[in-house]
């Protein structure tokens, strides 16, 4: 998963306005000026438009819901990086980033399944809707952090992914957890599930980066494998580098 095309907002420590939902609406109608119907019109005939622009009308509340959740994970490693900052003088979290995904992206994942456009099918079969990406300054952080949110009672673990133990060819590392946390709305209690990444500030650098130079663009077969080789060997300089500055961690902290 990539946080930069699905993004609706971004939430950085630093403390950056958070929109509501109906700004959220706006910036994704600013994004794309252009009506969904005539986006749409391009790909699909006039009853798949209606049952998508019908879809997008229901999904409204399910939306709120996983922006609530968003702010639940969040909250819960505010109040870890704040109680750890006491205990040894420092930060774990370098930076914290969220977003939700796009209801364009929602319909092509939909689409690809030959799923049916319905909140249900969403909440079923979509487990990367919410994302919160944690940002760490070293790699035990990013286990101890991971190990302080499962150990909650209120947090269910649906899936773990640890590409920093096995990385994917490409020389991509993070640390990906799919758990479902409780919202509480004004009549009931809900599940919500929310994808969380952990890197270190390395990693996120690698990825970024990486993300930038080839996501989506037409290259060559030739370049592709070209620039796969050096991405991969940069990657493995990057790991390199977390090893060194955790081991220089250690050193000091054992003095």
């Amino acid at each position: 998963m990539t946080f930069g095309d699905d993004l609706c907002y971004t939430i950085r420590q630093g403390g950056t306005h958070r929109p509501t939902g109906k700004e959220t609406d706006t910036m994704i109608q600013t994004e794309h000026p252009q009506s969904f119907r005539n986006i749409l019109t391009d790909i699909f005939d006039d009853e798949s438009i209606d049952a998508f622009q019908k879809f997008m009308a229901t999904t409204k509340d399910l939306m709120s819901c996983y922006r609530c959740a968003i702010m639940e994970i969040e909250t819960k490693f505010r109040v870890l990086d704040e109680r750890f900052s006491l205990a040894h003088d420092r930060n774990p979290i370098d930076d914290i980033q969220s977003r939700l995904k796009s209801p364009e992206s929602i319909r092509d994942k939909l689409l690809c399944k030959n799923l049916p456009f319905t909140p249900e099918s969403i909440e079923k079969n979509i487990f990367d809707v919410a994302g919160v990406r944690i940002v760490c300054s070293f790699v035990d952080d990013i286990y101890m952090l991971a190990d302080c949110l499962l150990k909650q009672d209120d947090i269910i673990l649906i899936k773990r992914k640890d590409y920093i133990q096995n990385p994917k060819e490409n020389g991509y590392r993070s640390l990906h957890l799919i758990v479902e946390v409780p919202i509480f709305l004004q009549d009931q209690k809900k599940l919500v599930k929310v994808e969380v990444q952990f890197r270190t500030i390395a990693m996120e650098f690698w990825a970024n980066l990486e993300h930038q130079l080839r996501y989506k663009k037409n290259l060559s077969s030739d370049i592709v494998e070209k620039t796969a080789e050096r991405l991969s060997s940069c990657a493995q300089l990057s790991a390199h580098l977390d090893m060194q500055m955790q081991e220089i961690k250690d050193m000091i902290e054992k003095e």
